[in-house]
């Protein structure tokens, strides 16, 4: 006799009350992906480093034309409320301080990844892919590049592009927003 086992995915709402309730320790990171609850890895030097880089140099250029929310979760739908790395958001004057961002207020989304990278690109990747979010950048730190994805269209980006120190990527939805590999790597 074989015994078939029931999957149970979490929504949104179950998981806030979690976090809410205690039930998920305050020590840890988590994010909800696709209705599982994923815990996150630690953040290393390296790693935290290049996302204070990129927020520092992101506000200096984009100023208030775009909110620049680091390691926050965004909405993508019912079961996923992934936390990436950086998220420039449509400005509000109140910041989204009644509801987190939903996919139609996130305009690119930046993962920087270290001992994360084949999560990100086979995981989160795909799933902003579906979401629609227009342009998603992964900085590789193994490999001192920045990924480059754009266009999504049925779940997959349509614009995949490699840069390296030395070069620089100008945002196509995101007006003043660069990206100098080099001195956001360090």
């Amino acid at each position: 006799m074989s015994v078939q086992f029931a999957k149970h995915y979490f929504t949104i709402h179950d998981f806030e009350r979690m976090d809410e309730t205690g039930i998920l320790p305050s020590t840890k990171r988590y994010e909800l992906i696709e209705g599982e609850i994923i815990e996150m890895s630690p953040i290393g030097s390296r790693h935290a480093a290049c996302v204070d880089a990129l927020n520092s140099s992101l506000n200096r250029q984009v100023g208030d034309a775009v909110i620049v929310r680091v390691q926050s979760p965004i909405v993508l739908d019912d079961f996923s409320e992934p936390q990436p790395d950086i998220a420039l958001l449509k400005p509000r004057a109140d910041f989204y301080r009644d509801a987190l961002p939903t996919v139609a207020d996130v305009l690119l989304v930046i993962e920087v990844a270290d001992t994360t990278l084949g999560y990100d690109r086979q995981v989160k990747l795909p799933m902003y892919a579906h979401a629609g979010i227009p342009e998603a950048l992964i900085f590789n730190l193994p490999d001192e590049q920045l990924e480059y994805y754009a266009n999504p269209a049925n779940g997959v980006y349509q614009v995949t592009r490699i840069f390296k120190r030395g070069e620089s990527l100008a945002s196509s939805s995101v007006s003043g927003a660069v990206f100098d590999v080099a001195a956001i790597l360090g």
